[in-house]
This record gives structure tokens, C-alpha cells and sequence, in this order.
């Protein structure tokens, strides 16, 4: 089987005791933002970029590193290997951006941090709320 390994970023944004989450109803996923970093990108540029890309919203802080984690899987004959580093963010206004292409694909949804928890799709984005949480 082919391999294919890259690196992505992402964040966990909070808005008070809110968390965003993306719901993506073709896929009936409930998702971190987060996405591939792109060359000569910094993982804080890459994290910042995917948020607001897939969110909509431009005006971000990064408060903290919250780690990295390796994340395998295998997906249409491809077995990927994602290093994935997230940050805590805190949403300063609403400031929006233009969203294009398939980033309409996500529907940004702020959650309680309990709701986030249970709701995402994938367990390995759970640990990312739970660390943000634990950033507090």
C-alpha cells in the first residue's frame, strides 16, 4: 500500500466558555479545524490560515501550544500518516473572512466544551479539546 506523510495544523478556538467545531454534513463529521501546511509555512501561520479558512473568522490569538501527535490511517487504497500540531486560540471579534471552494463544505457550530467533547467525530481531535480545557 502506498504511504503518504504530512504535516498539518490546527486550532481549538474559544469564545468565552464556547468551543468551535465544524460540522460537515456530507460526510456526517464533526471536526477540528486544521489542514495541511503548506511550504515555507510556519505550523502557527498553518493553523491560523486552516481556521480561518474553514471557519470564516480572521480575528485569532494563539494562547498556547497545546502539542503534537501522530495520527495514521488508511483511506482510499492510501495508508497517511498526519503529524498534527494544535493550538489554543481565543476568538477576538467577529471579524469574518472570505470562505471559497470546499471550505463551504464546513458549517462553523460553537459548542460547550462537554457538547465538543462528545460530538467530534474522531477520537484522536478529543484529546485536543481536553487539553485546551485543561489550558484554562
Amino acid at each position: 500500500m502506498r504511504a503518504i506523510r504530512y504535516q498539518a495544523a490546527g486550532g481549538v478556538v474559544v469564545d468565552g466558555d464556547k468551543v468551535l467545531v465544524l460540522r460537515r454534513p456530507s460526510r456526517d463529521e464533526v471536526r477540528l479545524p486544521k489542514g495541511h501546511t503548506k511550504k515555507g509555512e510556519s505550523r502557527v501561520e498553518t493553523a491560523l490560515r486552516e481556521v480561518t479558512e474553514e471557519s470564516g473568522y480572521a480575528d485569532l490569538k494563539v494562547e498556547a501550544y497545546l502539542g503534537h501527535q501522530v495520527v495514521e490511517f488508511d483511506y482510499q487504497g492510501v495508508h497517511i500518516v498526519r503529524d498534527e500540531h494544535y493550538y489554543r486560540m481565543r476568538l477576538l471579534s467577529d471579524r469574518r473572512a472570505e470562505r471559497e471552494g470546499h471550505e463551504f463544505q464546513f458549517i462553523p457550530t460553537w459548542v460547550d466544551w462537554d457538547e465538543a467533547s462528545e460530538e467530534l467525530t474522531y477520537e484522536p481531535e478529543r484529546e485536543w479539546i481536553q487539553r485546551a480545557r485543561e489550558k484554562v
